[in-house]
């Protein structure tokens, strides 16, 4: 990541790109931006009115569908918790201690492996080395899959696991249970997130999202039959959500096998997927690295509150902030899809300016919808809680918490897109250092000083991991801003001709 001016960024630089076979007019559209953009002739104020509007329909043409698939998973997760919830205080304490203390530790590891297919799909995409996508696909989901019998064992052992991390054994024997009926999903993950990566590396995202739609209506039926109808309580609904999420995966494996938009980069499964695993791993482990930081962050901020004085209060006041939190983070983790896609697909075709102008129209973007979010939290900060919840205790918790998490969000329109960025580019390593520095040795230790000997509670442990999110968005901000773009283009030529490289004497 070089330095750079933003005027020499946008210096003319028009290389020749073949049209896709299957997208040839919205290559044609991103031709067309990159072109505009290196027009000196044009007025500066005329170049990008006219850059926005074609930035803006490429962008919402990624994110709105991303948006809505991501809204939609979390929703079906966000359900389970409110069926637990409703069951009882305790078993909303026990879901929320599995879903945001196990749970996302899976779920971060996961997501964090499929990135490597982000980078290198994408980048493929953009330079028209479609064969390569099927291929990374399925090195992931191998990987992904032998990952998923370690996590297992972390799953069968989560309730001495909590205890020893200083969780009450009511609390940790509940959310054992919720957590058994969740290992299911975890291989569902293993599939799942690189398909995921594949189809949004060729712009492909109505598929799932009305996929996602349809899962979600059974999802929500399930979960109610189960829980109030068969009584089977906590393990019930935790194994519909594992049932909801493998209904997602074949609903998109089908769709990839029967649709002609993949012929090109699906044809069919590969003994090559087997070649150059351990280079892809160290690729994954990386990515993974850097997204775990991010997931494991907040976790670490529902198990402190596990260690409070009151924690049944702590965890569900914290539980409901942080779920409402993370239906938010959804639409920038949308944003996050299409920053990546746009900014990948934008390198391999060798189109910088076009890359560069992306970054700088999706981040406003994000930023301006989160804080409408922000604002509507304030303004419902005193009823938001009944929706989870029906204690009064519980409700004014939340209450005295919503301006920490209305500063949360505004926050999380702006990291999470440009942590989309660093994906596109091929920055996770990089990121993985800023996210140690911020989190671990500022946002943790400053949050537990100020939870613990200050006696601030969860509202200090938020504080002080909020100072921590802070620091790295202007670290991120000011390495975005400063990077020669034309230099990136350059790596993601090297990055692709390595692995394709690495492929051909594999097979040699």
């Amino acid at each position: 990541m070089g330095s750079k001016s933003h005027e020499d960024v946008f210096q003319p630089l028009l290389l020749p790109t073949a049209e896709p076979p299957l997208l040839s007019n919205k290559h044609e559209t991103n031709d067309e931006l990159e072109t505009l953009l290196s027009d000196t002739q044009l007025p500066l104020l005329q170049r990008y009115t006219q850059a926005t509007w074609i930035e803006m329909k490429l962008m919402f043409y990624l994110a709105a569908p991303a948006v809505f698939v991501y809204m939609i998973n979390y929703l079906m997760s966000m359900s389970t918790q409110i069926f637990s919830g409703h069951l009882g205080n305790l078993e909303l304490a026990a879901s929320s201690l599995g879903n945001n203390g196990i749970q996302i530790f899976a779920y971060g590891l996961m997501l964090g492996m499929g990135s490597a297919v982000e980078t290198l799909c994408g980048q493929a995409y953009g330079a028209e080395k479609y064969d390569m996508l099927g291929i990374y696909l399925q090195r992931s989901a191998i990987l992904l899959t032998l990952t998923g019998f370690v996590l297992t064992v972390v799953y069968i052992f989560c309730k001495p696991i909590l205890i020893f991390l200083g969780e009450s054994k009511e609390i940790a024997s509940a959310a054992e249970v919720f957590v058994y009926g969740l290992i299911p999903q975890i291989f569902a993950y293993a599939i799942n997130f690189p398909i995921q990566k594949f189809l949004q590396a060729q712009s492909i995202v109505f598929p799932s999202a009305y996929i996602s739609a349809g899962t979600l209506v059974v999802h929500v039926v399930l979960s109610w039959v189960v829980a109030y109808k068969m009584g089977l309580g906590l393990l019930g609904v935790a194994l519909v959500l594992s049932l909801s999420w493998w209904i997602i995966v074949v609903g998109q494996f089908v769709y990839i096998v029967k649709s002609d938009k993949c012929k090109e980069t699906w044809r069919g499964f590969s003994a090559k997927a087997f070649s150059g695993l351990p280079g892809f791993f160290k690729l994954s482990v990386a990515s993974a690295v850097m997204l775990c930081l991010e997931t494991w962050y907040f976790q670490i901020l529902v198990l402190l509150a596990g260690l409070l004085e009151n924690p049944e209060l702590a965890l569900d006041s914290l539980s409901i902030c942080t779920t409402i939190s993370g239906w938010v983070f959804m639409i920038s983790v949308g944003f996050n899809a299409a920053a990546s896609v746009r900014v990948s697909n934008e390198l391999g075709s060798r189109h910088p300016k076009s890359a560069a102008f992306s970054v700088v129209v999706v981040t406003i973007i994000a930023f301006v919808i989160s804080a409408l979010c922000a604002v509507i939290v304030l303004a419902l900060r005193d009823v938001i809680s009944y929706a989870f919840t029906e204690g009064p205790v519980v409700a004014a918790a939340v209450s005295d918490l919503c301006p920490l998490l209305a500063l949360t969000l505004l926050l999380n329109g702006i990291q999470p897109v440009l942590s989309g960025v660093a994906v596109g580019c091929g920055w996770q390593a990089f990121v993985a250092y800023v996210n140690i520095g911020c989190y671990y040795v500022v946002g943790v230790p400053l949050g537990a000083l100020l939870g613990f000997y200050f006696k601030l509670g969860a509202k200090g442990i938020w504080l002080g991991m909020i100072g921590g999110t802070c620091m790295q968005t202007i670290i991120l901000i000011w390495v975005t801003f400063r990077t020669d773009w034309n230099k990136e283009v350059e790596e993601s030529m090297k990055r692709l001709n390595k692995w394709e490289d690495k492929q051909e004497i594999t097979l040699k």
